[in-house]
């Protein structure tokens, strides 16, 4: 019997494409181009262009409001 190999599974929505993305944070597509670029997380192949979700989701986090007054 052969043994088993494993396989690293990719992470299918790792990336995705502006359009897709702003449906998944639920915004507008031009705020969400915007993000992603501001993020430096685009990359692009001829006229596709395609987002990773892992860089603009550590970038969405330094945005998070730690000041307890906020929430008052």
């Amino acid at each position: 019997m052969l043994p088993k190999k494993t396989v690293k599974k990719v992470n299918p929505d790792k990336f995705v494409r502006y359009d897709e993305g702003a449906q998944m944070y639920h915004m507008g597509l031009s705020k969400f181009q915007q993000l992603a670029k501001d993020a430096k997380a685009c990359y692009k192949f001829n006229q596709l262009v395609l987002v990773n979700l892992e860089i603009l989701d550590e970038y969405i986090e330094t945005f998070r409001i730690l000041d307890d007054d906020f929430y008052k």
